[in-house]
């Protein structure tokens, strides 16, 4: 089953709630949150206030994204802002393990984001534990305007591989400039969390989803 998560980062933010409902109503099961510090990224965006906010606005599951350097340092205060899953970027601390281990500490859901340039091999035995979801940047995390990097597909096969021959399953997502043309590649590839910012949010919202999901059960 293919989730469809909408990155809040291109809603409108003058009606967020309203925009959260559409996303449940149209069949989105998630909303994707990026929380960037304009260190590890060169950009700025949500934050704990935001999060807490939008919580009871809709019954999507609050999927966070820590594009921030040493998160380990936010796990607890994101927690309590409502998020249900919490992914931090393996370059971007110092102990991979024990950021997993104080996120899965606080009742949530794991996951590990690997940047376009970052082997799936740097996903050790325990960090492979640990980890509930395995998420693969499709493009550079951070900066606008970029196009779907054809590479991370073996990326995303080796580790759906990885999964069946281990018997143990991750949900794999992929992230950045996913649209109805490339879809049918990374669910094909073994992607099953897909997260889509403007391909959903330019024109009509609530079809935009409807039309992604029927894309990917026919081309996936």
């Amino acid at each position: 089953m293919c989730i469809i998560a909408p990155s809040l980062l291109e809603a409108d933010y003058k009606c967020l709630g309203e925009q959260l409902k559409i996303m449940e109503k149209a069949g989105a099961e998630y909303v994707h949150i990026d929380v960037m510090d304009g260190n590890f990224v060169p950009n700025l965006a949500c934050g704990m206030k935001m999060i807490h906010g939008l919580k009871d606005a809709a019954h999507l599951v609050f999927d966070v994204h820590l594009m921030i350097n040493e998160p380990i340092r936010f796990v607890k205060r994101i927690q309590e802002a409502g998020a249900d899953v919490i992914s931090v970027h393996y370059e971007a601390c110092s102990n991979v393990e024990e950021t997993l281990k104080e996120i899965k500490h606080c009742g949530l859901r794991a996951g590990i984001v690997l940047n376009p340039e970052t082997s799936e091999e740097v996903l050790t035995e325990e960090i492979w534990k640990l980890a509930d979801v395995i998420q693969i940047m499709t493009v550079h995390p951070g900066r606008d305007g970029q196009h779907f990097i054809e590479d991370t597909l073996n990326k995303i096969e080796k580790i759906r591989k990885r999964t069946t021959e281990t018997g143990e399953w991750k949900d794999i997502e992929v992230d950045g400039s996913i649209n109805c043309e490339n879809i049918g590649k990374v669910v094909k590839a073994g992607a099953n969390i897909i997260v889509s910012g403007k391909a959903l949010f330019n024109g009509n919202l609530a079809e935009n989803i409807a039309n992604m999901k029927q894309t990917a059960v026919m081309e996936g």
